[in-house]
Parts: C-alpha cells; structure tokens; sequence
C-alpha cells in the first residue's frame, strides 16, 4: 500500500525538480535573448569605418545636406542646426530639438546636455568635429560630406546610402538614388553638346561665377552632365559667393543656357533689399541678345538650395533641367 505513496511521491520530486531546472534555464537565457535584440551596424565614413549601435537613441543633425532625407524618413533628433534648416524641413516645427545654431558660433555644450551617441555632422560644420568629439568622446560623428577629388554625383547616393544602414531605411535610400539617376539620365539625352552653358550664382544684386567642377553647387553639374562651358577662367575659386564677373564678360561668353543658384532667396523672407536672380538676369540689357536669355533657357536652383544641398535638391534641379532642354527641342 505504500509503495504507491512513494512513487507519487518521488514523480512530485522530480516534476519540482524539472521545473526549478526550467526556470534556472530561463534565467540563463535572458542575458542572451537580451543581447540578440541588440543590433548594430558597421559603416564607412569620411573617417574610417565606425560601429554603431541600431536605433541610436539620441541623434544631433548639423549637415545640412542630410536634413532633408532625416525629416523624411521620420528620423527623431535630440539637437540640431535648426538656425540652418530651411522652412521645407520639418524640424523647424518640433520645439523639442535643442537648437545648436550656426556654423559660426554653435552652442556646443547643448550637444553635451542631450548626451547624443550619434552625431551626423558634415559640410559647415566639419570644422568643428574635433572640438564635438572632445566634449562627447563616446558619441558617434560621422562626416558624409562630399570628398575631394571624388565624383560629386557618387558621393551625394554614398551619403544617403550609408544613412539608409543606420537608419534600417535601406529601401528608401535606393528610392533617392534611383530617382537622381533617372534625373541624370533624362537631363544627358536631352542635351546637345553643341550648346555651352555658364554656371552662377546671386547675392546681394551681385553676379558670381561657378566654375566647372569646382563652383559652389553648380560646378559638379558640368562633370555629371558633360556640359560644355561658355567660360573657363584660370584659377577659379569654390567660394560660396563665386568669381567676380561682370554682366559684359557673361554676354561676350554667349551662352546658351545659364544655370543659376539664388543665394539669398531662401532668406527672402527677412531681406528687405532682396533682389531676385531672375530680375538680375533678365531685365539686364547687356544680356538681352544673348541665347540664354532671350530663348529663356535660364534653369533656376530650387530656392531652399543654398541651406538644402542634398540628393533631393539636385534631383528636383536635374528633373527642372532635363524639363528645359527637352522643351527646346521641340
């Protein structure tokens, strides 16, 4: 009669036993599910290859050729150069993001005060990489901006490319990219290189000119597209404001198409003596005879360009282009 009992009683022991050795295996595996959910990316930069863990959980923004493409993608920042950031970015309207203000004098400690472990910097604010990495030495910086010597078109889909890793928006970049080759594309079959072209930019009333590849913004076109310059000047800056050159050196030029970048419209808003590129161009009578202008073949940047200059910037201008150039065609 009692042997059942010991049986009975011997499976309750061992069903205990089981159960404790369950619950200790559980336990165990907690460290490791807890590390498998840990993600993390390895990309390269203008610096050399860095590990970052996925999502970052506190992103600062200061290239602004990056904005654009972080906005879109919903990309949550803790700081930023909002001072920099055109009204066609949303993150002009999020009062959360700690303002760090202009590439002239940022407030870098409010980089510290929102202890960021990623920090996307690039374009102006280059120069202070090594001041920001002294203040946060465990962040992150990356610097995607465009590099010397290197085509101007690749690096514009590197820069997308690589923030489409970290961001697990891989999709989204190929999108960028494949809608910047199209524009490419569209903008080289519709072109006869029988036509020149120069390249300038507006400022104060003033007239600069872009040289081919090294002009601020407009210089790279020439090289992706094969455009043929009207004007090579020896020794040509990149200068954000451009080569001095009058509207006499421009007509004598004769360009076929003009290709313009309007500095100051982004601030229209808060210029008073704003004077637009176009009533620049157009309404000089020294230019009226040349082709440019009297065929209407002026293609204008879009007007956020100069706190916009990313992929979608281009591809906007590139479609703009390619829209002129077909319609003279026909």
């Amino acid at each position: 009669m009692s042997m059942p009992r010991i049986l009975t009683a011997t499976s309750i022991g061992l069903v205990g036993l089981l159960a404790l050795a369950g619950c200790a295996s559980g336990g165990e595996s907690e460290p490791e599910e807890a590390e498998a959910a840990a993600a993390s990316v390895a990309i390269e930069d203008n610096t050399g290859t860095h590990e970052i863990a996925t999502p970052p959980t506190s992103v600062v923004a200061l290239d602004n050729r990056t904005f654009q493409t972080l906005s879109d993608w919903g990309v949550e920042l803790s700081a930023g150069a909002v001072s920099l950031m055109p009204d066609t970015v949303s993150y002009l309207e999020d009062d959360a993001i700690v303002d760090i203000g202009l590439h002239s004098e940022p407030d870098l400690e409010a980089i510290v005060a929102v202890e960021p472990d990623l920090i996307i910097s690039g374009q102006r604010f280059t120069q202070h990489n090594e001041a920001i990495a002294e203040l946060v030495p465990d962040a992150t910086i990356i610097d995607l901006e465009p590099r010397e010597g290197e085509p101007f078109d690749e690096e514009l889909k590197r820069q997308v490319t690589v923030l489409g890793e970290i961001f697990d928006k891989e999709d989204e970049a190929q999108a960028l990219v494949d809608d910047f080759d199209a524009a490419v594309e569209r903008a080289k079959a519709a072109y006869d290189d029988s036509d020149t072209v120069m390249a300038v930019n507006t400022s104060g009333g003033e007239i600069g000119y872009l040289a081919p590849t090294v002009g601020r913004s407009l210089g790279p076109i020439y090289d992706i597209l094969g455009l043929t310059p009207a004007l090579e000047v020896d020794d040509a800056s990149d200068d954000h404001q451009g080569d001095d050159i009058s509207v006499e050196a421009i007509a004598s030029s004769k360009p076929d198409w003009m290709l313009v970048l309007d500095r100051d419209a982004v601030f229209a808003a808060e210029t008073p003596d704003y004077v637009q590129a176009s009533e620049i161009l157009e309404n000089s009578e020294a230019l009226a005879s040349v082709t440019a202008v009297a065929d209407d073949q002026i293609v204008y940047m879009p007007t956020d360009t100069y706190l916009n200059e990313g992929i979608q910037t281009y591809t906007t201008f590139l479609n703009d282009l390619a829209d002129a150039l077909e319609a003279a065609q026909k």
